[in-house]
């Protein structure tokens, strides 16, 4: 994808190098890529274990910094800006859905989704918030806890707090990972709406294709570079592909075989 192609996204990295340790121990992660996310789309990121699909979110985010390269959010250098500004730009800018719910248990569902926005001591804006709370199907749960929740229902609510905000991008790690096909199918469902209807950009990294399959758009990384980009994927298509990864790598040297790198991501993946 060239630079041309990478004005008026929402988010993007141009040249991303993300280098761990040094010296004969360095691991580069990712390795010269290119990206940008659309807004109002939903992007899917996949990849083998270790291919780093978990570095470009979290660079993409500001939750770590590049090596080399340069990350945006809109026309915002995340390199030029200091702790405090980068944290206020998460705060405002970003929104994030994880694996687990990370909700406050003695808070309502109502409290948890304007937790964010109380924190920063903004007012909300309460015509987009009750948008938001039909777009999530949670109006007769908003006096409930989240222990009176079903593990899909909580992630709704996550996803609510995310969207709570008008981020620019709202960013996903395995957001499906704790829950039920049926539950998990209709979150993955809910995002995409999320993300046509308010206009937000969605991007999220999964391993399954079931789940890629939901976005618009999927692209693949492997040993830390952009290898293939998927519009209107299916989840024998993003398989299929996955699939080729595997085959390729039963194909390359053995670890024993000194000339081959040894990958990793600091846990990562």
């Amino acid at each position: 994808m060239t630079t041309a192609t990478l004005t008026g996204t929402a988010a993007r990295v141009e040249n991303a190098v993300k280098v761990y340790g040094a010296g004969d121990t360095a691991v580069r992660a990712l390795d010269g890529v290119s990206v940008g996310f659309r807004a109002g789309r939903f992007t899917a990121i996949m990849g083998p274990s270790g291919s780093g699909k978990s570095t470009l979110m979290h660079c993409a985010a500001g939750l770590d910094t590049l090596s080399e390269g340069a990350a945006y959010l809109g026309d915002t250098d995340l390199s030029a800006l200091d702790d405090k500004r980068l944290t206020l730009l998460r705060r405002d800018r970003i929104g994030f859905v994880f694996q687990a719910f990370n909700l406050v248990p003695t808070l309502t569902v109502a409290e948890n989704i304007t937790l964010s926005i109380d924190l920063a001591g903004a007012r909300p804006d309460r015509e987009w918030l009750d948008a938001l709370i039909d777009v999530v199907g949670l109006r007769d749960r908003l006096h409930h806890r989240p222990a009176e929740l079903s593990g899909g229902q909580q992630q709704r609510v996550a996803v609510a707090r995310a969207f709570a905000g008008r981020p620019d991008v709202v960013f996903a790690d395995e957001p499906t990972g704790n829950l039920d096909s049926r539950s998990g199918g209709e979150v993955l469902g809910l995002l995409g709406d999320a993300a046509r209807r308010t206009g937000r950009t969605v991007v999220m990294v999964t391993h399954d294709p079931v789940a890629a399959a939901h976005a618009d758009e999927v692209v693949f990384l492997a040993d830390g570079r952009l290898v293939d980009h998927m519009e209107h994927p299916t989840a024998d298509r993003v398989l299929d592909r996955m699939k080729a990864f595997d085959g390729a790598a039963s194909h390359s040297p053995g670890p024993s075989d000194p000339s081959r790198p040894s990958r990793q991501e600091g846990g990562s993946s």
